[in-house]
């Protein structure tokens, strides 16, 4: 039956069929490893963990409750174990304390569980647009801005050949899907749009998240309001100059979205006198000074905008773009900034919860209708690209090699000779790009997948139990964030109360049920650093006054500090 198990009953029991979820017992035990992600479970709970799993999801009955199986991949990812197979290197015995169990289930057993529960593949996507709905519905105020961006997660298998995308932060075109990401402005995950061929940040937000934010975005005003307020928008998206299209901006103002974004084409430099110190306040509190300047800007469809520029100390001029009428330059300055937020939530993810991890090894077949870039098309487009490249440097090197003062009948001869063979080689170029120019435009640049040739055809990497895990790890990211906003209290920097967190989530504990008193307490071993012992006492305070039940028993959960009563 496996390393650890001791509740040999059960599980013949569970195999029997006679037992479908072996009941949740604690014991007295001392010093359980990586137990401090236990801290996590009222968060995890609050995020809706376990408020839908058993109307939403089913699987066959067995020793493991459906319960177990939400709560060990949340403390997974909690623990920074970035993939299922990383279980196999935790002692099972010591993680099944935490869970009430004899022994965590292996993962074999472990991957035939989430299978089970995303055998309808829908469910996920179902399940996390309930929480997405729930969560902005919890922090209305944060939900009147949307943050929209795309993150490419990189593809290195070889089950199909995904289509090659830019990848900023490695300056390289690789293999990949790209996941769009609805945000708050403090960097809180609300949904993810996932794109196996992706039509760019303006089709994804006009066709996936606009109609799923006019259908669940919170305090939206009426039909009646909007009509008696000419300025009045349903809700703000912010995202880069990626989306930058008036046309777009004209759209959306239509439907009385407004939008934030960086000015694509700024014009000249607005004059110094222009500015003026306003006082800004960030997003996590802090008031900064900034010099703000505002005009009007009638982009190339007429549309007229607000145009607010933040002028630095070095005099460089940062052009943002917005449709909201109605808020002061002060507030629409910071909330264009605030952008980089969720640039640091895709970086936090991927390097503390290995987001862009594979979950699952099959792919499915793409809607034959699916539109994608003309292999052809694609590669005459490189090698114009490539062409105008080098016409640019013959042009440069042409305009650079000039004639030496006084020169000598010789040196004359020799130039005007090396200056026409320049000259001719930049025609030749030039007559070699209009060529593959003309070609390209004999060819259309997207075509339907079912007429691609069978060479360049590829399907999508199957995204269910991708999807879950993901759901997971950003009810785990959230939970952790609300640990973190507690710390904050007690603790001045972010980045600090992260780090203390991470290493609450790695300390060990001792249980100590009182089934009399029905109680379970979690006893934190010390902080490595002796003046981190007030904050966590403090959160542990914190944790306390929710009076959280640990799921499938009576006993509520208590924390505390080892030497603190």
């Amino acid at each position: 039956m496996g390393h650890a198990t001791t509740r040999t009953l059960d599980r013949m029991a569970a195999a029997i069929g006679t037992l479908n979820g072996a009941p949740i017992e604690f014991e007295r035990v001392d010093d359980v490893p990586e137990g401090g992600v236990l801290l996590a479970l009222p968060a995890l709970l609050e995020n809706g963990l376990l408020r839908h799993s058993r109307a939403m999801f089913s699987m066959k009955e067995g020793f493991y409750p459906l319960e177990t199986i939400f709560l060990l991949l949340a403390l997974m990812a909690l623990a920074r174990i970035g993939s299922l197979e990383g279980l196999r290197y935790f002692v099972p015995g010591e993680w099944g304390k935490l869970l009430g169990l004899d022994r965590i289930p292996e993962v074999k057993t472990l991957r035939d569980k989430i299978s089970s529960l995303c055998h309808q593949q829908e469910l996920p996507q179902r399940w996390s647009s309930t929480l997405a709905k729930e969560w902005m519905e919890a922090d209305p105020q944060s939900a009147g801005v949307f943050y929209i961006d795309g993150h490419v997660r990189v593809y290195h298998g070889e089950l199909t050949d995904l289509p090659r995308r830019y990848i900023a932060r490695q300056r390289l075109c690789l293999r990949g899907t790209t996941d769009y990401w609805v945000n708050a402005m403090d960097g809180q995950p609300f949904f993810v749009v996932t794109q196996a061929v992706d039509p760019g940040l303006l089709t994804v937000l006009q066709e996936k998240i606009i109609p799923r934010l006019l259908e669940d975005a919170p305090l939206q005003p009426t039909t009646e309001e909007i009509a008696n307020d000419k300025l009045l928008h349903r809700f703000v998206v912010v995202f880069d100059r990626e989306g930058y299209s008036p046309e777009a901006f004209a759209g959306l103002k239509e439907k009385r979205i407004a939008i934030i974004s960086y000015h694509k084409y700024p014009k000249e430099q607005w004059p110094i006198q222009e500015f003026s110190i306003r006082e800004v306040q960030l997003i996590h509190g802090e008031k900064v000074q900034m010099q703000l300047a505002e005009r009007g800007c009638c982009l190339s469809n007429g549309l007229w905008v607000r145009e607010i520029r933040k002028r630095s100390d070095s005099g460089h001029q940062t052009s943002i773009l917005s449709t909201d009428y109605r808020s002061d330059l002060t507030q629409i300055a910071p909330a264009m900034f605030a952008r980089w937020c969720q640039e640091n939530f895709f970086k936090y993810m991927c390097q503390h919860y290995n987001l862009d991890r594979l979950a699952e090894y099959q792919t499915q077949a793409l809607p034959d209708s699916t539109r994608v870039v003309h292999p052809a098309w694609r590669h005459l487009d490189s090698q114009v690209r490539k062409q105008l490249a080098l016409l640019n440097r013959e042009q440069a090197r042409f305009g650079a090699f000039c004639l030496q003062a006084q020169p000598t009948p010789q040196q004359l001869e020799d130039f005007l000779h090396q200056k026409g063979e320049m000259q001719q080689q930049i025609s030749q170029r030039q007559c070699q790009i209009d060529e593959l120019k003309k070609k390209r435009k004999e060819l259309s640049k997207h075509i339907e997948i079912k007429d691609l040739p069978e060479k360049d055809r590829f399907e999508r990497l199957r995204e269910d139990k991708k999807h879950f895990l993901d759901t997971i790890k950003l009810i785990a990211y959230r939970a952790e964030t609300a640990m973190v906003h507690v710390l904050r209290e007690k603790m001045q920097r972010l980045d600090d109360a992260r780090a203390l967190v991470r290493q609450v989530f790695s300390s060990t504990v001792d249980l100590i049920p009182d089934h009399q008193n029905k109680s379970l307490t979690v006893r934190l071993h010390h902080m490595t650093a002796a003046v981190h012992d007030e904050p966590v006492k403090y959160l542990c305070e914190e944790l306390n006054a929710t009076e959280t039940l640990f799921p499938g028993t009576d006993l509520r959960l208590i924390f505390k500090l080892s030497g603190s009563s």
